[in-house]
């Protein structure tokens, strides 16, 4: 992190929010056009200053979060996931149509338990049905686990980057107090406002091209309009048929 310091007072080091800016704008870019291309950003954050700010943002940029503890195979191991997931979903279309009422009430609460628990830790992410374009971190010392997957599996890394970090192991590195809940809101809003504005872009875009597709299939199915017929004038006929006489 040394080429992001800019000084170190009573054994404090300070951070170059010059440096900061710019590798913030790269992010920003980079983000921008993951999301502006159809794909989706997995926020992280599990440490409790950070858990509310990175849930809003990623809730209000509609992307996908996890802010409880990282379950190991998240993304190594998607297919479990997807199946805890599914189950998630039957069981709350059972409280729906009311057939968990079928069950004794000791099962009742077990089911409700485990639904309970599900939610806790797949919420932000059930509706995730590939594995996202991108990750965003913070505090990527807490979060190794999540960084480790991501870094398996070749997804870029965006995260908050403090001084007692490795910035070689991020795509995109922010350098930032990551204890600092004001530090972490101002990163989070910038890149939260630049997400909103990619995937309104690619929302209008789609509906664009789906509307051009809808025309295109009307178009096509329409019957095509039939050829006049061809005149014919009597008096040529006529002539003939006096020459034959």
């Amino acid at each position: 992190m040394k080429p992001f310091i800019f000084d170190a007072r009573n054994g404090i080091h300070i951070i170059d929010l010059s440096k900061t800016l710019s590798q913030l704008e790269a992010a920003c870019g980079f983000l921008a056009d993951t999301v502006s291309k159809g794909g989706k950003v997995l926020f992280v954050g599990t440490k409790k200053q950070a858990q509310q700010a990175v849930k809003e943002t990623a809730k209000e940029s509609g992307q996908f979060y996890v802010t409880e503890r990282w379950l190991g195979g998240t993304l190594t191991n998607f297919a479990t996931i997807k199946r805890s997931i599914a189950r998630l979903k039957q069981i709350e279309k059972m409280e729906a149509d009311g057939s968990i009422n079928k069950y004794v009430k000791q099962e009742q609460s077990m089911i409700r338990r485990e639904a309970a628990r599900l939610v806790k830790f797949f919420e932000g992410i059930r509706s995730m049905e590939k594995l996202p374009g991108a990750m965003f971190v913070v505090d990527i010392k807490r979060e190794h686990n999540a960084v480790a997957e991501a870094r398996r599996l070749k997804i870029p890394l965006v995260a908050v980057v403090d001084t007692n970090c490795d910035p070689d192991l991020i795509t995109y590195p922010v350098a930032g107090n990551d204890d600092a809940i004001r530090s972490v809101r101002v990163i989070l809003a910038t890149i939260g406002q630049t997400i909103t504005q990619a995937q309104a872009e690619y929302e209008a875009k789609y509906a664009r091209r789906k509307s051009a597709e809808e025309a295109a299939k009307q178009t096509a199915a329409q019957p095509a309009e039939a050829a006049p017929l061809l005149e014919v004038s009597p008096a040529p006929i006529e002539a003939g048929i006096s020459a034959v006489q």
